[in-house]
């Protein structure tokens, strides 16, 4: 399955009907969906607006899901976020994974969510009471990410 950015919303029911495609290998499908808060930072948050970089943002994404076909016994995997202005409960992003057991699929889609919070060109500016302001990288981000190194010379897994 391609990743995909787009402005318009997706069915999360028909996304994940299309990944498993009657496909007898998947034996579990894991999934997130993101939405957009009404309160970031003790802030209320009025919208949302989604900026990305064409093409290198795509190219990212699909690395970040490349990575975890290559750690994972999965099937496939499907990124599709949503970039343009979003109000509060809006879907922001659907991760999918499919696989033979759900081990494996959960671990693939949260390694997937992980780093596409710090690794794909993405920029976010919310509008609140006070204005607007760009949302910085979070620390918790990064510490995220951050567990699913491999040690020097381990294991591929």
């Amino acid at each position: 399955m391609p990743v995909r950015v787009q402005v318009q919303d997706f069915d999360v029911s028909r996304e994940l009907g299309a990944l498993r495609a009657g496909d007898a290998r998947v034996g579990a499908v894991a999934a997130f969906v993101g939405t957009v808060r009404d309160v970031n930072d003790a802030a209320a948050v009025a919208t949302m607006t989604l900026e990305h970089y064409p093409g290198m943002t795509e190219k990212a994404l699909q690395a970040i899901v490349d990575e975890a076909k290559s750690r994972w016994d999965i099937v496939d995997a499907l990124v599709i976020h949503r970039v343009g202005e979003l109000a509060p409960a809006d879907q922001i992003v659907l991760v999918g994974v499919t696989g033979a057991h759900r081990g494996e699929a959960f671990a693939a889609c949260e390694f997937i969510i992980d780093h596409l919070k710090t690794r794909a060109p993405f920029w976010k500016k919310e509008a609140t009471p006070a204005g607007a302001r760009w949302v910085d990288a979070r620390a918790s981000d990064d510490d995220a990410a951050a567990r699913w190194r491999l040690p020097e010379g381990g294991p591929g897994r």
